[in-house]
């Protein structure tokens, strides 16, 4: 409900005189309720949003539009969005049937015309929103952003916010590689396991990572090491000399969060964390 004032001017022989100042309240019929689907977001993930508008009024209100700044914010004197709408994405519903789909304008912003809602009744959007470079991702980090309907018999447009926050959680990927390519029989390789963390939270010793291979030709000897520091058979990994079966001991890995940079752009640089296993053995 929205409050107006008015008051009017008498003018006569020259002067002016003022009347008392009348109040009134705007009942307004048309609101609005914008949730996601899941609060949290990740880099690269999808989140879903879902846009209610009700109706109270007992005329239908056509022709409106519906706007979403992706969450734009200011940054460097230009606007950059943390989400970007993901096309052919969107359901429109009437009264909970589904309709054919409005205009939708993907922007940024995003702008969806051409939407009406029936006396009484009710409308809902459901949309879906990919996080893009501009998205921050450290711990604490939050993405806002703003629907708001508009249109003729509405007299000021109606909005809603809507928060999801950066999940704090690791990231995990791990590569391999092999030194030197070309051995000799009875020679020595070298086989390096660097493993990255793109997320904001360290992988700790309760997370029970593991890292297992089976190495062909078989090693035997081996040694092998991690962040630089030896390892000791039986507490740290374990190896079976017959089968070349290796896995480290759950818990004996971690590895720390990544730290994130805003570039001049305004996008987000990853730098991983990262830890390294080196076994070295003999063909």
């Amino acid at each position: 409900m929205a409050s107006f004032t008015n008051k009017a001017t008498l003018s006569y022989n020259g002067g002016t005189v003022d009347s008392n100042t009348v109040t009134g309240e705007l009942l307004e019929v048309l609101s609005i309720t914008k949730t996601a689907i899941l609060g949290e977001y990740t880099a690269g993930d999808s989140v879903t949003y879902a846009v209610a508008l009700k109706n109270t009024g007992p005329t239908a209100l056509t022709g409106l539009t519906l706007t979403d700044n992706l969450g734009g914010y200011d940054f460097g004197g230009a606007t950059v969005y943390p989400l970007s709408y993901i096309a052919n994405s969107l359901t429109y519903y009437v009264n909970g049937v589904l309709q054919p789909s409005p205009t939708v304008t993907a922007g940024p912003p995003l702008s969806v015309s051409g939407i009406s809602v029936p006396a009484g009744g009710d409308v809902l959007i459901i949309y879906e929103g990919s996080v893009t470079n501009f998205a921050p991702l450290a711990v604490g980090s939050e993405i806002t952003n703003t629907a708001t309907a508009s249109g003729a018999g509405i007299a000021t447009p109606v909005s809603d916010d809507e928060t999801i926050t950066a999940a704090q959680q690791a990231s995990l990927t791990i590569s391999k590689s092999l030194c030197p390519v070309v051995v000799t029989e009875n020679g020595q390789i070298t086989y390096t396991f660097i493993i990255e963390n793109t997320g904001n939270t360290a992988a700790v010793a309760t997370d029970n990572i593991v890292v297992s291979d089976t190495f062909a030709p078989i090693l035997n000897p081996i040694s092998v090491s991690f962040n630089g520091a030896a390892w000791a058979q039986g507490v740290n990994y374990n190896y079976n000399t017959a089968t070349g079966e290796f896995s480290t001991v759950a818990g004996q890995i971690t590895v720390p969060a990544a730290t994130y940079t805003q570039n001049v752009d305004g996008t987000w640089a990853v730098t991983p964390g990262v830890s390294t296993l080196v076994v070295t053995g003999t063909v």
